[in-house]
Formats: structure tokens, sequence, C-alpha cells
């Protein structure tokens, strides 16, 4: 089989409340961006896949202007079935770009197999996957109301942005554990926000409040950090920017920096590196939690397969999916008591629903 078209879409679907606007403590977000391909074989078989926004083309050195542009001299005469040799010899300049690549790969692998996705990562583990709720930096009042907002809803895990200041991340915690008390497992995410001095003792402060963790507090560089301050707070750390590369986290392994890891596709370069990554925590009994971008139906899908397939996923993976306005895929996911089906349909087991790609098109290659 050989790939013989590559075209792609940027396109941005608008939020809804009460995830919109989603304040993180550097950008307030109203929509969701996503740089979608589409991958056209000899063989009939079409495969998608999806990256966040525009930012796949930020450190890409070759990139000109057309995105599809960049992808055709690597992709076109390729075998989209040789998942390992796009990692080794295909030359992508960026995680987001490869990661944009290999899900489409796996969405041609399983058309061809007639399998669905989580068949070829090792099968069922579970059926339905649990999702967080998550929220924007709120006021406590607002985040009060967003929490039981949730609960309604019957979630069972909430995650807010959190590190523009450790006094109002704590009160909005305060807040939430006030109102909602432990229906909610709660986790905090500064975005890397803070110091090493700053980080260690907001832990401390954080821990009668019972989170589930806390999530990258500081630069995603400062592993021996990280570990230290493990050693001195009861409050639970995760990592995600830090969970790139394999050394990378081998290196958190070792140090025992993390709790829990939250890798990522589009950080980690795929499907395939994401399953490696949660294989080599399960060795070292961290588990992990697929991290969410503000994700559309191809990536969602792609957290299900994964979530559904391997063990070490075990608990609610962050989701925004609830909160968009409309999708691009034919027929919507369906947020049940805070869980989500997994596909069943061959490849990524979606459809795109062209006349949504049309309506929240921003950009394309197709004239």
């Amino acid at each position: 089989m050989k790939i013989t078209g590559v075209d792609t879409f940027l396109v941005d679907v608008p939020l809804q409340t009460p995830v919109s606007p989603y304040q993180s403590r550097y950008i307030c977000s109203t929509t969701t961006g996503a740089l979608l391909i589409r991958i056209e074989t000899d063989a009939g078989i079409i495969g998608w896949g999806e990256t966040p926004q525009r930012l796949a083309f930020q450190n890409a050195t070759s990139f000109t202007g057309d995105e599809a542009d960049y992808f055709r001299p690597i992709l076109l005469g390729k075998d989209p079935t040789d998942v390992s040799a796009l990692y080794a010899d295909w030359g992508m300049e960026e995680p987001y770009l490869q990661s944009l690549v290999e899900m489409a790969c796996w969405d041609i692998l399983g058309k061809q197999c007639g399998q669905p996705l989580h068949r070829l990562l090792g099968g069922l583990y579970r059926d339905r996957v649990e999702v967080t709720c998550c929220m924007g930096i709120r006021g406590p009042e607002e985040a009060a109301s967003i929490a039981k907002h949730y609960v309604d809803l019957g979630f069972s895990t909430l995650k807010t942005k959190a590190g523009r200041a450790p006094e109002e991340d704590l009160a909005m915690v305060r807040a939430i554990r006030e109102a909602v008390g432990n229906r909610l497992n709660l986790r905090i995410d500064p975005n890397m926000g803070y110091t090493p001095e700053v980080a260690r003792q907001l832990a401390q402060d954080l821990e009668p409040y019972d989170l589930q963790y806390f999530e990258q507090p500081m630069d995603k560089a400062l592993l021996q950090e990280s570990a230290a301050i493990r050693k001195q707070t009861t409050t639970p750390l995760a990592l995600n920017e830090s969970v790139t590369t394999m050394a990378n986290v081998r290196k958190i392994l070792e140090l025992g920096a993390a709790d829990y890891l939250l890798p990522d596709t589009y950080q980690c370069g795929g499907i395939w590196a994401v399953k490696l990554i949660g294989e080599v925590a399960a060795s070292a009994g961290v588990p992990c939690i697929f991290h969410c971008a503000h994700d559309l139906g191809l990536r969602t899908a792609t957290m299900l397969h994964m979530a559904a397939s391997s063990p070490n996923f075990p608990l609610a993976n962050d989701c925004t999916y609830y909160s968009l306005e409309n999708d691009i895929i034919t027929e919507r996911f369906e947020i049940k008591a805070g869980t989500m089906a997994v596909p069943t349909k061959p490849g990524l087991g979606v459809d795109i629903n062209e006349t949504m790609l049309k309506r929240y098109l921003v950009n394309s290659s197709v004239e």
C-alpha cells in the first residue's frame, strides 16, 4: 500500500459554558483549534489525523505556509502501515507533526485489517473510559458553582487550571471542597507556573484538601526538584510537560519524580509512543492519565482506544469534549455518568462529517 494523496485542514470549534472561557495562567480560550490531515492510499483507504492548532509548525524549519506542502514530499509513496519506519526514518521535525501523520496511519491500518485501533494496541481491557470534567481559573464562588454542576452531571473527577498565584489556587480549591466535599476527585494544573520553593509550599498547603494530584507545578526540566518535593509533601505530584521522549520518561522514573504521568500524542510523537510510555511507567508502578489539549473527535477517539487497551490508564482521563459546540465527526461521543464508550468500528472508529468540516474550516490545502 502506498500514500497517494495528502491534504490538511485547519479548523476552529467554539467552546460552550461552563468550560468557556478557559483561563490558564497564560491564555484564555473560547475555541478548540486543530490541524487535521487526510491521507489517501492506492488501496482506496483514507486515514485521518488530528493535532492541536497551528502550533505544530512553530519550530518546523521547512514549513513555508501550506501545511500539506510540508507533508507531501515526506509522505507520498510511503507505506502508511510502516509505523516503525515513520518513527525511525520519515524525518518529522516535531512530535506534533509526527503524531498527526501517525494517527492517520493507524486509522488506515485498522481499516485495512477491519479492526478498531484498540485491537491493534493489545485488545479491549475496558469498554467504557472514565473522563474528567475541566475548568479554567475561576473565582471561588464561580468555581464552587461549576463544581456542583459537574457533580450533578455524574462526573467523578475535576481538573482546574492554576498557576497565577498560590493564594488564588488555594482559594479556588477551598471553595470547591466546601461546595462538593469529596464527591469529586480534584486535580490542579499550574502549567509550570511556580518556582520550586513556591511549588513546595503550595503542595504542603494543599495537603488538607486531598488532591488526587498536583500537576506540573514547575518547569519541565526540574526533575530533581520534583523528586525532592515528593519527599516533602503528601500531595501527589503528576508530570505532563516533562513527559516527552522515552529518555525523559526513564529519568523521571529513575528519580522518582512523579506519582503520575500524563503522556500525550502531540508531545511524545504519536499513539505508539504513548503506549510504550504507559507500559514502561507500569513497570515502575506509576499510573498514567491521557492528557487532553482541547480535543476534537479524532484525538478523543485516540484517547478512548488507548485507555481501553492499556491497564495502566486506570484513572479518569483529561477531557473537554463535552464543551464543544459541535464536532467534525458524524456521530458525536456521548458522556454518561462521566464515562465514554470505546469506538468499535475499524481504525479510529469515527467518520468525518464533511458539512461540519466546512463549517469550522479556517484554512485548507484543498481548493
